[in-house]
């Protein structure tokens, strides 16, 4: 497991695990354009059912510079984790650098209306160097 998700965060009883791989079909580093792909697994290694309602990502490009992203759910949903169960979804993410990160925070809710937030880790989105 820890080959295929190489970086992860466990907040209280929930893992999240992440893999990311970068897509040069979908890059064009002549434009200062490059693209990856995350696959984020979500496991609940509690007693009791969670949801994921919303998320929050702040995204680093190679100069520096960083912007949050925050949304309900993710990849149009807002699953439920039932004890002992994981969700997966791939999504991706353009930059104008060959470098950057990514991290950030999902808010959940649990099985009794209350709400907390678990971490995503700091995961690193590096383009292969092009040789010249």
């Amino acid at each position: 497991m820890k080959e295929f998700f190489p970086h992860s965060a466990v907040t209280g009883d929930i893992t999240v695990r992440v893999s990311v791989s970068y897509l040069p079909e979908q890059s064009e580093p002549a434009k200062n354009r490059w693209f990856w792909a995350y696959h984020i697994r979500i496991e609940n290694g509690g007693a009791k059912a969670v949801q994921l309602v919303s998320r929050e990502w702040t995204i680093s490009d190679g100069r520096g510079t960083s912007h949050v992203v925050q949304g309900d759910g993710v990849v149009g949903e807002q699953p439920v984790i039932e004890p002992g169960g994981s969700f997966d979804y791939v999504s991706g993410c353009p930059l104008t650098t060959p470098t950057g990160a990514m991290e950030g925070s999902y808010q959940m809710v649990a099985a009794d209306g209350s709400r907390f937030a678990i971490s995503i880790p700091r995961f690193p989105l590096t383009a292969p160097a092009v040789a010249s």
